[in-house]
């Protein structure tokens, strides 16, 4: 932050969504734009900013507003024009600052020794009323553009290159979302193209290659891309410098972990580069495909977030740019348990940061969502999709005639989120809802012969998935000796189908965490993580299928190469160990903000990080036993 505090001030959210935008309209796919399915929501076009002063003597301040705005000052309800020095005081002074634009977000930047815009400045749209506006640390400099996020940047050489038909392809040590330079194009000649792949085989396979684009004639480079290797057909590596210009933002890991075990410390590192990978503006599902903000994607990543990076601000944003506005018409991404997921995630990044002012904010918009999804209950009482919505849970085989059991699970869990935040008139409402929705839950999924949760009532097929029974345990809507009894019926239970999908395996796996089942979770991580690494892998993958050859790793969706190499939820095994086997549980509302519980027998000489809050805290164990534990 520059010397006299000011920093660029909005409509709090309209920053988020407008990039947010941004990011849902980036996907490029073999030539052509696909922009997310979902509704876009928009950003406020016509602002005023509002501020009173007492002046104890004469002081100047100069507005500026980004290009294309069309913008005054009233002084005392005089007008003046922005990007001139105004002179005012002593005494009373009443400032507003009109602002409207239409290709991006109306905002403001005010400097002076005295007036500058610093938190005290109120927003109003001339609808609602006037409330706190928006900042952020990115945005501090008064020649900064808000429409364009501020990125970092490292330059990384190839770390081998090879004559292959004709062409040079290049690879790099690690996968990275960087804009390709080659140099020198050499005058009068065609830029060539440039076929980018997180694996060679992507990369090699001009006719199918996912990302291709010709280099800028000016620049020499291609648009920041997912990429380890690049192939240029018909150029002589002997002729050119070709690098990777890494651009990323500024998310710093403040994490670490040796435990002293090759493998497990191997598996921790790459999951936090592929997570760093993924913590762009917001939390993207992948790099490469589909760089979409999703909410279950979202979900998930808060729990990594918090053990390797503990950026709230990251949290904020997208779980800001995920909601969007009111009214609320549609469901996040199209599929309501997103939309249950992203009330579950609120009080996750409560739970985590204690950030009162940011949940109440928000918790308007918690309580529109909630009403969405209580105007969408049968006669039963049970949540059910309309037309166009998407009930998703996961890729599985789920009996899907009438209402979803997993999808009522995640209902009670929202519900009794709302129960604790909502103020006490409505939290009442929600809990007798909840309630009673449990109750039919009971009554109607319950297989008292299967001792397990089935999928649907109304087909008379009683298919058993391990989901809603896994949601059950996680969310606490079964009492501890249910939990063991789902535990030996369902979870350890062969002959019911197995969880296929990484997405899902993350619940799964913290539901065994939970139950004690640490043995088989940690060989679980060694065996699915540590075959990847076995595999070459650099980043960690959407899926991994071990019983496929690598060839074949690379198709997913019906495409050969539509899997992504990199992929946020893969990250999942930092927050595991952190949690379950270290036993860090960051609770706002302890003394600390943590409480320290590590499982017995796990680890013998242990040194690792993990961030708490503002601060860090370090662990050291020898002899299987905590030496320290101390916050920096």
């Amino acid at each position: 932050m520059n010397e006299n505090r000011a920093r660029w001030i909005w409509y709090p959210g309209d920053l988020e969504l407008y990039h947010a935008m941004k990011q849902n309209f980036s996907r490029v796919e073999r030539g052509f734009s696909w922009p997310a399915f979902w509704k876009s929501e928009g950003f406020r076009h016509r602002v005023a900013y509002k501020r009173d002063y007492q002046l104890e003597g004469e002081t100047s301040f100069t507005v500026t507003v980004p290009p294309e705005s069309s913008a005054f000052v009233r002084v005392n309800g005089e007008k003046r024009p922005v990007g001139q020095k105004i002179v005012c005081g002593p005494g009373a002074v009443s400032l507003t600052v009109h602002i409207g634009r239409i290709i991006g977000v109306p905002a403001a930047y005010i400097e002076g020794d005295v007036i500058c815009s610093d938190e005290g400045w109120m927003v109003e749209d001339y609808c609602e009323p006037p409330v706190p506006a928006g900042s952020n640390r990115y945005f501090t400099e008064p020649d900064q553009q808000v429409d364009q996020w501020p990125m970092l940047e490292k330059a990384y050489e190839p770390v081998s290159v090879e004559t292959v038909n004709g062409g040079a392809l290049y690879t790099f040590e690690t996968e990275l979302t960087a804009a390709l330079e080659v140099l020198p194009l050499g005058e009068n000649t065609e830029p060539p193209l440039v076929y980018l792949g997180e694996s060679r085989a992507e990369a090699l396979d001009t006719a199918r290659c996912y990302y291709f684009c010709r280099l800028d004639a000016q620049t020499g480079r291609c648009p920041r891309q997912a990429l380890r290797y690049a192939y240029l057909p018909g150029v002589d590596p002997a002729a050119v410098r070709v690098r990777a210009l890494h651009q990323y933002v500024d998310v710093p890991v403040r994490a670490s972990f040796r435990s002293g075990d090759q493998e497990l410390d191997r598996i921790f590192e790459v999951a936090a580069h592929t997570f760093s990978l993924c913590c762009d503006v917001f939390f993207l599902d992948g790099i490469k495909r589909d760089k979409w903000i999703w909410g279950g994607d979202a979900y998930q990543s808060l729990f990594v977030n918090r053990y390797l990076t503990g950026d709230r601000e990251i949290e904020q944003r997208t779980l800001t740019a995920l909601r969007g506005n009111d009214p609320v018409t549609t469901h996040i991404n199209t599929i309501v348990d997103y939309s249950l997921l992203w009330i579950l995630s609120m009080a996750e990044h409560y739970d985590t940061y204690g950030d009162r002012k940011y949940l109440d904010q928000m918790l308007p918009k918690m309580e529109s969502l909630t009403e969405l999804l209580l105007s969408q209950r049968d006669e039963n009482g049970f949540l059910i999709g309309r037309e166009k919505d998407w009930v998703f849970v996961d890729w599985a085989d789920f009996d899907r005639d009438g209402p979803l059991c997993a999808e009522q699970m995640l209902l009670c869990a929202a519900l009794g989120v709302m129960a604790r935040f909502a103020p006490e008139d409505k939290a009442a409402r929600y809990r007798e809802i909840r309630d009673q929705l449990l109750q039919n839950i009971e009554l109607r999924f319950w297989d008292e012969g299967r001792q397990a949760y089935i999928d649907s009532w109304t087909s008379g097929k009683r298919h058993v998935t391990r989901h809603a029974n896994i949601l059950a345990i996680l969310f606490g809507l079964v009492s501890p000796e249910r939990q063991r009894v789902l535990a030996r019926s369902v979870l350890m239970d062969p002959a019911v189908p197995a969880i296929t999908t990484p997405y899902f395996r993350f619940f799964e796996l913290e539901a065994l965490c939970r139950l004690g089942y640490l043995q088989e979770v940690l060989e679980g991580i060694k065996a699915y993580w540590g075959g990847m690494l076995k595999l070459g892998a650099v980043t960690f993958w959407e899926q991994y299928d071990p019983a496929l050859p690598l060839e074949q790793q690379y198709a997913m969706y019906g495409d050969p190469f539509g899997k992504s190499l990199c992929h946020a939820w893969a990250a999942s095994p930092i927050y595991l160990l952190a949690r379950y086997f270290i036993g860090l549980r960051l609770d706002a509302s302890a003394p600390e903000g943590y409480v320290l519980e590590p499982a017995e027998g796990f680890f013998r000489d242990l040194d690792c990080a993990f961030p708490v809050g503002d601060r860090v805290l370090k662990i050291r164990m020898r002899d299987g036993q905590v030496k320290t534990a101390v916050l920096e």
